[in-house]
């Protein structure tokens, strides 16, 4: 079987993220609710964050030229 894309993920991950926030903030659910999503939420945010840890050492390294690093702009052209 293929190994989904991180970016998938990534997206799936934030969109769930995103509705549970909207889900809470309408104040509709019980207190055992809020804290089983709030928990669900911690744990989606983390995985978020390690991923976009993950992208910008990615973007470190493909950045980097002869060991020194050099950065630009982006529309900044070779």
């Amino acid at each position: 079987m293929a190994k989904k894309p991180a970016s998938s993920d990534f997206d799936s991950q934030l969109k769930e993220l995103e509705a549970l926030v909207l889900q809470m903030e309408r104040g509709e659910l019980s207190l055992e609710e809020s804290l089983a999503q709030f928990e669900r939420g911690i744990a989606l945010l983390r995985g978020c964050e390690t991923q976009l840890k993950a992208a910008e050492q990615k973007v470190q390294i493909l950045s980097q030229q002869n060991g020194s690093e050099r950065l630009s702009d982006f529309g900044e052209a070779e």
